[in-house]
């Protein structure tokens, strides 16, 4: 995750990556979108923001991974060929900012990065990562649309030993055997977090709604469970009345809260697992006449939009999701194909935007 100055909140159980640089001066800049229909939703230019950084301590027990573990041969990065698969159509912000961050630190490193994305069809993104192998790349870098299902790209590349770093979500498999590394955030701890913000803005008390992430990946599971967790110990007054998949699109976040609001009409709160979500939400809300405040809302990711919605007074709290993953893994890459031990897991830091701080971090957020 970018560095963070003292003022922001940080996971207080994000773990750190052992032999990994967390002082790494991290790329940021303006991320352009391929999608010409989505110019209007490219965020603007970073500001102080950075790459995400590994947090404290050391993850999954502290399990590494090495080459001669996983099988190969040491290589020269420099040299290498690196593909990287992007899971859905670059509309979405995090989206943007991810395949930016890639994008910036392989033309840093004078790297050949070849790129694909999957426009969130699960089979083009098994398609597309099978070309990237018969085009040549030596590492793959993958932002999964799903966990399940990738045995035939695993096979493919355990056969050529083509070690593999995950960012975001993580595929279901060995690692140390089917993939290398997963760098990303603790999505438990998210959960946990938003649930405190969403105890916060209701005293704790009234309904409240999910509207869930995509199904079939750990980032919708443990959001989930760490927000349905933290409020039963903490908040046994606040009932969870409806769950429903936005998808973690906009278009989706805004017509499930429409139902809601039609089923449930007083609700208190919705906490939206991703920013998109959320901004559909408010859409919703402004459309049946709500003012700012009227309905809690906490949601996950770190968009300018969703941050400035906290400035704007529609919005109650946003837990930072860090997309900027290109500097963590190309050095993790870097590490691995010159013989070093690498973390199975990668826990990011990650922030947080309330009322205290939106106004002032805006242009942190991407």
């Amino acid at each position: 995750m970018k560095p963070i100055s003292s003022r922001r909140r940080t996971s207080a159980r994000a773990l750190l990556a052992t032999g990994l640089i967390t002082g790494l001066a991290l790329v940021s800049g303006c991320a352009k979108s391929e999608d010409d229909a989505a110019a209007d939703k490219k965020p603007a230019a970073q500001g102080g923001s950075g790459g995400a950084a590994a947090a404290s301590g050391t993850g999954a027990g502290g399990r590494t991974c090495t080459l001669d573990t996983f099988g190969g041969k040491k290589l020269d990065l420099k040299n290498a060929t690196v593909g990287f698969s992007q899971s859905e159509k670059e509309a979405n912000p995090f989206r943007i900012a991810e395949t930016a961050s890639l994008k910036a630190e392989a033309e840093k490193r004078g790297i050949k990065l070849l790129t694909a994305n999957g426009q969130s069809q699960f089979s083009k993104q098994i398609s597309d990562v099978q070309d990237l192998i018969a085009k040549g790349a030596d590492l793959l870098v993958i932002a999964p649309l799903n966990s399940d299902g990738w045995e035939p790209v695993l096979s493919s590349a355990r056969a050529r030993h083509i070690p593999i770093v995950t960012v975001d979500r993580k595929i279901n498999g060995t690692a140390c055997k089917d993939y290398v590394s997963f760098i990303g955030s603790d999505f438990v701890e998210q959960g946990r977090r938003a649930a405190d913000r969403m105890i916060e803005a209701t005293g704790g008390k009234g309904e409240i709604a999910i509207l869930l992430g995509a199904a079939g990946n750990n980032v919708t599971t443990e959001r989930t469970k760490g927000f349905e967790q933290r409020v039963k110990e903490k908040a046994p007054g606040l009932k969870v009345v409806f769950q429903q998949t936005g998808e973690f699109s906009r278009e989706k976040g805004q017509s499930v809260t429409e139902q809601l609001i039609q089923s449930k009409p007083g609700i208190d709160g919705i906490y939206a697992e991703n920013d998109e979500m959320g901004l559909g939400a408010v859409n919703a809300l402004k459309g049946a006449g709500k003012q700012p405040g009227d309905v809690k809302i906490v949601t996950v990711d770190g968009t300018r939009s969703a941050v400035q919605g906290i400035v704007d007074g529609w919005i109650d709290g946003v837990i930072e999701s860090n997309p900027r993953f290109g500097p963590l893994a190309f050095q993790t890459l870097d590490a691995f194909t010159r013989g070093e031990k690498v973390p199975q897991d990668i826990v990011i830091k990650d922030s947080a935007y309330t009322k205290d701080n939106a106004k002032a971090d805006l242009t942190k957020a991407y």
